[in-house]
């Protein structure tokens, strides 16, 4: 959906669309979004976290994940494995 929100028009949709055709989908799960939550209210305002990052880092965290993407955006959320691709 990220990918999805930086796009500017439609050849771009197709684009981000088919960078992660095939790739596995996780859902986060009722815990996950609690904790989201939880890392939301705490870190918005102090962090500028966005409404998606702590709801990414707390399914990879319910996973038990590496979370591939920009360090910057995940970093204040406590428990995150990152890797920066």
């Amino acid at each position: 959906m990220e990918l999805i929100q930086s796009a500017q028009n439609a050849g771009q949709v197709r684009l981000a669309e088919s960078l992660v055709y095939g790739l596995p989908l996780f859902w986060p799960s009722t815990m996950d979004c609690q904790r989201a939550l939880a890392d939301y209210r705490k870190l918005h305002l102090s962090h500028n976290l966005g409404l998606i990052d702590p709801l990414v880092g707390a399914t990879t965290i319910g996973l038990s994940a590496t979370l591939c993407a920009s360090v910057k955006h995940h970093r204040s959320v406590v428990g995150l494995v990152t890797k920066q691709p």
